[in-house]
């Protein structure tokens, strides 16, 4: 049976059970902000109550994404994720009955397999356009964000990951990085030695423009915390700056980018998936799946047909 409640309060109290499981901020951001758009839209309609939010409603406003916001698949599934675990959350606290969740019919829709990578090319363009910024004079942007830049290509990190990264975080004499992901786990990722020069470097400078050691490896002006808004706005912008067609400018680019070279390079998807820190090996074989025939050179290689007279 349904109990008569706004669903207004009963995002409220979805959120307010999140933070209290200590879920990153990142989460629940992306659960009150989809949420609230959705109870936006259902007031439209004249919803406001709990009781009144069917499959139907909300099949209804995922039409509405994907016709008047051209919300792609992945969004689309993202939406049908959030609306799962907030009313699976409303069934657990007797809000709802579980015969009556109406996210429980709700379909993935299929999504086209693409995964944009940089090319060489265009790493070098955004490289030298990072480098021209700072020679202009605004240096501590500049050079912070380009050493950034350099930081994603090189280890894969998760956007997410950065603002929380400290020079503590960081072992030079072993070359491992502790980073805090998904679900606030701590793991450790190795780092080359070209990087190890890059960011010892990038040390030195930020002592000498801050005054003092810095906490954060990247953080603002006034050495705090960087945000995860500034990063993504710092892609936005390099966008604008670079004109290139074909593939978006992000974070998680150049986390694809880092896979896409790994594999090519010979890195086996075992290895591969413990860098990108991935909690299933199957999430890591996509990366395989797409760009198997980059293999081919390895498979040459390796094949066993090679030493075999057949």
């Amino acid at each position: 049976m349904w109990v008569f409640l706004l669903l207004k309060y009963a995002i409220e109290e979805f959120v307010a059970d999140r933070e209290y499981r200590n879920l990153s901020v990142y989460t629940i951001k992306m659960y009150k902000t989809g949420l609230m758009l959705f109870k936006d839209w259902c007031v439209g309609k004249s919803i406001i109550n709990i009781e009144d939010v069917t499959t139907s409603v909300l099949k209804e406003y995922l039409q509405y994404c994907k016709k008047e916001l051209k919300n792609k698949p992945t969004s689309l599934n993202g939406k049908t994720r959030v609306f799962k675990v907030f009313f699976n959350f409303l069934v657990d606290e007797e809000i709802i009955d579980e015969k009556r969740n109406p996210a429980k019919k709700l379909k993935s829709v299929k999504e086209e397999v693409r995964i944009e990578v940089l090319s060489d090319e265009q790493i070098k363009q955004i490289l030298n356009h990072l480098r021209r910024f700072n020679y202009r004079g605004n240096s501590f942007a500049a050079y912070r964000n380009r050493q950034l830049f350099v930081f994603l290509l090189s280890t894969g990190c998760r956007r997410g990951e950065i603002p929380h990264l400290k020079w503590s975080d960081i072992d030079f004499e072993n070359q491992v990085i502790s980073l805090y992901g998904k679900k606030r786990q701590v793991s450790s990722i190795p780092f080359t030695l070209k990087l190890k020069k890059e960011l010892a470097e990038y040390r030195i400078f930020l002592r000498e423009f801050i005054g003092e050691d810095p906490v954060y490896v990247f953080p603002t002006g006034d050495n705090k915390q960087i945000t995860e808004e500034a990063i993504t706005y710092f892609f936005k912008t390099l966008k604008k700056a670079m004109s290139f067609t074909g593939v978006r400018l992000s974070a998680h680019t150049l986390r694809h980018t880092f896979a896409s070279r790994a594999l090519k390079g010979g890195m086996d998807v075992f290895s591969l998936s413990k860098l990108l820190r991935h909690e299933n090996i199957q999430m890591t074989q996509k990366y395989v799946n797409l760009w198997g025939t980059a293999l081919k050179e390895q498979n040459d290689k390796y094949n066993p047909l090679n030493s075999i007279d057949v």
